[in-house]
């Protein structure tokens, strides 16, 4: 097997270095991929410094353009992404064709924003002062420089799309280090790029290894880093970066308050899908569930139903709801954290157990709140389920936690939405659905130990560019 190469300067590179990628579903290799080597890498830093002049100065069509050709070669190529990205990432094919749908929005509307991304006109003679008389300001934005991006193995399309579109939008090189679990998913967008016109240096794909992806922090060639992935990683990367812009996208330990609804057992079912998706392979992935207490019997018979009636499997068949955890580590953990509540004294009311590379949809309940599946990220496909008796006892117990990525609620009492909205202390609250929702084009990022800074083509944008102005 021929190892892939990786895109460097506009060309395909190769290199005696290789990376083995498996299936997670049956541990048999995908293909293999070319690492670069540190000549090589430097050759990508030289390349992304010297093609951030004539990118910026690109005229916005251009740009625009750009991004509009590669979502219209990703819709023609959709089901061969979606079939890489379910074998490489174990992700079920349905959700793996909805990704690659969501890709091709989250591209268009990066070109649809740089089209009317502004800046701002302002007086300054609203002092008495003669020195401001006859003054105004012109305030415009500007693209900060290259660009660093790291993304996760969990959405290896879709958010390696959120870091590239709004950076070639506003004229930003892009160095990508895509993750080692999934880096074929990135390649395949690499080849679109070319294909689109995106031009030599604007975007590199490298698949390097953590250790070297650390050492480029202080380069000064590079102006920012977008960092999706764990905490640890996260903050460390940022405490290294010195005065460069960073954004984080963190990991989460998502809750929904079930207050009221119109239809209960219809909650239940989304709650399913919010905990269980991509086997909870999801930074906002459901992991807990406060439902207040008259409604909790007939919520968790509804929630159970439906965790049941998933289906766990190969992730290239249809009929799957539930593919394989994305390594054998990932699958100890699960079992690891599940057992320490069952010790602490939680009830495992479904799943809980290893099934092949699978784990089950689990179900707990009583869990202590010093359990690490209770106050950590767990990552896997687990929900705790606690009855609450007022209001305000179900916010601050959503808010007792070190991350605050998204929150879901379920209410009709305007007054508590809007209590909600202002208490939660979550980057996004969701009313009536559960917070593993994400609308593409929405500011998206956390609080706490979540992150910092926000994600969304237009957000990223104003995240990759810096105000100036011209005083007139």
């Amino acid at each position: 097997m021929i190892p892939h190469p990786f895109l460097l300067d506009g060309a395909w590179a190769s290199s005696e270095r290789a990376l083995e990628v498996r299936a997670p579903w049956d541990a048999t290799v995908v293909d293999r991929v070319c690492r670069p080597t540190s000549a090589q890498i430097e050759q990508a830093l030289a390349a992304a410094a010297r093609a951030f002049g004539p990118l910026k100065a690109l005229p916005t069509h251009a740009r625009a353009g750009m991004l509009e050709r590669m979502a219209a070669l990703l819709q023609e190529r959709a089901e061969e992404m979606a079939q890489t990205l379910a074998r490489e990432a174990g992700k079920p094919i349905r959700d793996a064709r909805g990704e690659v749908l969501r890709s091709q929005g989250t591209l268009r509307a990066a070109a649809e924003e740089i089209r009317r991304f502004s800046g701002e006109w302002m007086p300054l003679d609203t002092v008495p002062s003669p020195l401001l008389e006859h003054r105004a300001g012109l305030v415009r934005r500007f693209p900060v420089g290259p660009v660093l991006a790291v993304t996760p193995f969990n959405f290896p399309l879709n958010l390696t799309c959120h870091k590239i579109a709004p950076a070639l939008a506003v004229g930003c090189p892009v160095i990508h280090k895509p993750a080692s679990q999934t880096p074929l998913t990135a390649l395949a967008l690499a080849r679109i790029a070319v294909e689109a016109g995106v031009p030599a240096g604007a975007l590199q794909t490298l698949p390097m290894t953590a250790a070297e992806t650390e050492a480029l922090l202080t380069d000064p060639r590079l102006a920012a880093i977008s960092f999706t992935g764990s905490p640890e990683v996260g903050w460390g990367l940022r405490a290294k970066a010195g005065t460069k812009r960073v954004s984080l996208e963190l990991g989460g330990n998502a809750a929904v308050i079930v207050e009221d609804c119109d239809d209960l057992a219809a909650a239940a079912r989304r709650c399913a899908t919010g905990a269980f998706a991509y086997a909870g392979q999801v930074c906002i992935s459901l992991q807990r569930i406060y439902v207040r207490r008259p409604l909790q019997a007939a919520f968790l018979e509804a929630l159970l139903a439906a965790t049941r009636a998933l289906r766990l499997g190969d992730p290239l068949l249809e009929t799957t709801d539930v593919g394989p955890m994305i390594s054998p580590e990932a699958l100890a953990k699960a079992a690891e954290w599940i057992q320490e509540a069952g010790k602490a004294g939680a009830g495992i009311l479904c799943g809980g157990k290893a099934e092949g590379p699978c784990f089950q949809p689990t179900v707990l309940e009583r869990v202590p709140a010093s359990c690490r599946v209770s106050c950590r990220e767990a990552f896997a496909p687990v929900v705790l389920v606690e009855p609450y008796d007022a209001f305000e006892e179900a916010l601050a117990k959503v808010n007792a936690s070190e991350y605050g990525l998204q929150a879901g609620l379920y209410a009709r009492d305007w007054t508590q939405i809007r209590r909600a909205h202002e208490t939660l202390e979550v980057g996004g609250v969701i009313l009536n659905d559960v917070p593993t929702l994400r609308a593409d084009p929405m500011p998206y990022g956390g609080m706490k130990a979540s992150g910092l800074g926000r994600e969304g083509p237009r957000w990223a944008m104003e995240e990759l560019t810096e105000r100036r102005v011209l005083v007139l």
